[in-house]
């Protein structure tokens, strides 16, 4: 972490200001220490990431995933603007606008969104529950502009009022309860700040009801099995893409069907392998942010994606 990090967190349990105690630095990097709290509560800086869960969480299989997958996604590491293109989908501003904003990532996996705000001169936090920071911090931590934690997004170890802008790209959707970790987050934004999200949408039924089937037996696999398993991504997808027959196969069992077979494999994994799965549509998600005193709400792409406006 940088020092600068202690201008925007705070201690989870009081939310007051946290003290930096005993720091290892590597450069302008912190990487061991604590963090401590008149409170009592003290909270471990490891391998330049401060930890403010236990590393065994219901999101193991997200580090899992994006350990091994830690450039798939990458437009730097793959010279494609995939990611870039996708993260416009969820804006409703010139991306040059993120020119010193502070951003907050609220799940940031490998940090495939962080690169595209650093890319526009944001400045970002990166959160997220699982040990994806680690592949995160790998991959961009070292730019002067970033910070990653491992937090919980129900109860964020920031200062509130703190954020210009807050995305949560295809995360809450994982987590034990979508609403109440949405409604976590508008506290953190500024007046006039803006936050977006994508979930799964509850629209197509066959998937929903074929992945909740094979679910509750994948879910309880070991991840190594499964992720051996979601290997049979990689030549399904040809006969995935047969005319008819294939959108049989699709009612049956669904895949990944991305070109590139790294990112068709990482996506079926992702698909079946999560604790929580949860499947969205417009007007329950609309509520929460009209819920949350937002307005200017809008409706985006893909899946159920929406914006809106902190007032």
């Amino acid at each position: 972490m940088k020092k600068n990090l202690l201008d925007f967190i705070v201690c989870p349990k009081c939310k007051r200001a946290l003290t930096l105690v005993d720091p290892i630095y590597d450069n302008e990097e912190i990487k061991s220490g604590k963090l401590q709290c008149a409170c009592g509560g003290t909270y471990c800086i490891k391998d330049y990431i401060p930890r403010f869960v236990p590393e065994d969480n219901y999101a193991d299989s997200f580090g899992f995933e994006w350990n091994i997958h830690r450039t798939t996604q990458l437009d730097s590491a793959n010279n494609n603007l995939e990611s870039e293109k996708r993260f416009l989908q969820n804006v409703d501003f010139p991306l040059s606008n993120l020119k010193g904003k502070i951003v907050l990532d609220a799940g940031c996996g490998m940090g495939r969104f962080v690169e595209i705000v650093l890319k526009y001169g944001g400045i970002v936090i990166g959160v997220d529950l699982s040990l994806a920071v680690e592949a995160a911090f790998k991959n961009l931590g070292r730019d002067k502009n970033v910070n990653f934690i491992q937090a919980d997004i129900f109860n964020l170890p920031l200062r509130e009022g703190t954020f210009d802008f807050i995305y949560s790209l295809g995360v809450l959707h994982h987590t034990p309860d979508p609403k109440k970790a949405f409604k976590a987050l508008p506290h953190f934004l500024k007046s006039g700040g803006e936050i977006s999200i994508t979930l799964y949408s509850a629209y197509q039924k066959i998937f929903v009801y074929n992945s909740k089937f094979w679910r509750f037996f994948t879910t309880r696999m070991p991840k190594k099995i499964l992720y051996s398993l979601c290997h049979l991504a990689i030549p399904l997808y040809y006969l995935y893409k047969i005319p008819f027959l294939g959108e049989l196969f699709k009612m049956f069992i669904v895949i990944n069907l991305h070109p590139d077979w790294r990112w068709r494999l990482l996506d079926t994994f992702d698909w079946y392998s999560p604790k929580y799965q949860f499947w969205h549509v417009h007007y329950e998600v609309f509520k929460w942010f009209d819920e949350s005193d937002l307005h200017n709400i809008k409706v985006l792409e893909p899946g159920i994606s929406f914006i809106g406006q902190k007032k």
